[in-house]
């Protein structure tokens, strides 16, 4: 699930379908047979709704967890639901919204790996009355989760009892003069140090919207965050970006990468202040066990830190940003820091207060309808490959994307992995990737690199973390008989 705040609703059952494991690429454009390609945005089933905004005169009693979907179809080669119901106090100002619970979706239909296959209408919202704001939520796929994105004008709602309605969530950093000193090293220190860099984005039109998190980029104004949080406000809505401090500035779309779920921003009207960006890590060097440090505004709380280690790497998870048959990608890191609706595109930090990863998505729990919050598994795009996105973002504001020129689905036999569709006449891109290596419709592929592959959406998600000319080891089984070829890595370049 996605990290923004929305409303939620009951989804629906996945649709499965073949696709293609990466973006067509074929001379009429049009998807592969079977399915939409790796990289590409499938256009079967409709994608999940967004989270509806919480009514303003009421906030939403929390719902037991949904099943979850994370907004992605049949996702040719990679995806992760809602916490126990309870009950919100009457009359109070509106929560951001939550994610939509997140179940675990079978393996997506045919698409091109490195593509984001056709999204599933996992979780169906229902719209809220025309006069109130809707949230976008993404829903994960694989290790199906939600995507972690708030609702705009989120803020502390119901979950302050003294709240006195002015809709501010900001948190004061004034601090008593007889507070002690903290080490920088300490998760004190670092969260102080970190916190002015952050920012709570809010971004929608008049009927629909979503809120977040960002973090400062580069000292020329840009701010990395998920593509899902900005979605909203991608054709001709509006973003701001407010400090720990309560300075609000207006921004603009530099970048948006659907399939990465990556987005850069450029904040205006910045003239007089000096902009401190977080120090990157390297997300390679990531250890299982390590420590964690969240920030980001759940349910609209600005300034919210949290922490945790590092509990799994290379969890493949999908999502959709509920902006259409589009779909994203990640071969994520897996943290227990508590991780809500408002987090998404949130920067993860190490022990050393360097960002790690960006917060995306979290896993609700199954079987659940409702509100989806923190249970303790949280995930985050690897700041390597976050950092290589938003690099071709502000270059060329497109992101590019590797692919193999295939459209896979699921095996229907014993052999788990990515089955290239055996019918169609771009199952196979012509001289594409595959063609050149060998590969036929009707392989399975069951290892990519050194990468077992159990699913399509697994296959897109490993594919997504090579760069195109990369050549790749690939193993495959044919009539019975394994047998490995070397595949070089083509590429797509945006999202249509």
């Amino acid at each position: 699930m996605s990290t923004e705040n929305h409303g939620v609703g009951k989804p629906e059952e996945p649709v499965g379908g073949p696709g293609p494991a990466e973006p067509g690429t074929g001379p009429s454009g049009s998807p592969p047979a079977g399915g939409p390609r790796q990289g590409e945005h499938p256009q079967a089933g409709p994608p999940p709704a967004p989270h509806p905004p919480v009514p303003p005169s009421q906030p939403p009693a929390a719902q037991p967890p949904a099943a979850q979907p994370s907004a992605a179809g049949s996702p040719a080669a990679g995806a992760p639901a809602p916490p126990p119901q309870a009950a919100a106090p009457p009359a109070a100002p509106p929560a951001p919204h939550a994610y939509a619970p997140a179940l675990p979706v079978p393996a997506p239909g045919g698409h091109d790996p490195g593509a984001p296959p056709p999204a599933e209408p996992w979780a169906a919202f229902p719209p809220p009355p025309p006069p109130k704001k809707r949230r976008s939520p993404l829903l994960a796929g694989v290790v199906a989760a939600t995507i972690v994105a708030g609702g705009i004008g989120g803020g502390v709602g119901y979950l302050v009892a003294d709240d006195d309605g002015s809709g501010s969530s900001t948190v004061s950093r004034e601090t008593d003069g007889d507070t002690a000193a903290r080490p920088p090293e300490s998760v004190a220190g670092i969260a102080e140090a970190a916190l002015p860099s952050v920012v709570t984005i809010e971004a929608g039109t008049e009927m629909e919207g979503s809120s977040g998190t960002g973090f400062v980029y580069d000292e020329e104004g840009h701010i990395m965050t998920n593509n899902h949080v900005v979605a909203s406000a991608a054709d001709g809505g509006t973003l701001t970006a407010t400090f720990s401090d309560g300075a609000s500035y207006e921004a603009e779309v530099v970048g948006r990468a659907e399939g990465y779920d990556v987005a850069v921003l450029r904040l205006t009207g910045l003239e007089g202040r000096e902009l401190d960006p977080l120090p990157m890590g390297d997300s390679d060097q990531v250890a299982v066990g390590d420590g964690t440090i969240a920030i980001g505004a759940p349910f609209g709380l600005s300034g919210t830190v949290t922490t945790g280690i590092i509990s799994a790497k290379d969890r493949p998870v999908a999502s959709s940003d509920g902006q259409g048959a589009s779909a994203s990608y990640m071969n994520a890191l897996q943290t227990d820091a508590s991780i809500n609706p408002g987090n998404s595109g949130g920067p993860l930090l190490n022990a050393e207060g360097a960002v790690i990863g960006v917060n995306s998505a979290i896993r609700g729990t199954p079987g659940g309808s409702g509100e989806v919050g923190s249970i303790g598994l949280g995930f985050a795009i690897p700041i390597n490959q976050a950092t290589a996105v938003a690099t071709d973002l502000i270059e060329t504001g497109e992101p590019v994307y590797p692919i193999i020129g295939a459209s896979v689905e699921p095996p229907t036999g014993e052999v788990e992995g990515a089955r290239i569709v055996s019918e169609g006449p771009e199952a196979v891109t012509p001289n594409g990737p595959a063609d050149r290596a060998g590969l036929q419709p009707g392989d399975v592929i069951t290892q990519f690199g050194d990468t077992l592959i159990d699913s399509s959406p697994t296959l897109i998600s490993q594919i997504w973390t090579y760069q195109p000319g990369d050549s790749v080891e690939v193993t495959y089984v044919r009539d019975n008989q394994e047998q490995t070829t070397t595949v070089v890595l083509g590429e797509r370049v945006g999202d249509q």
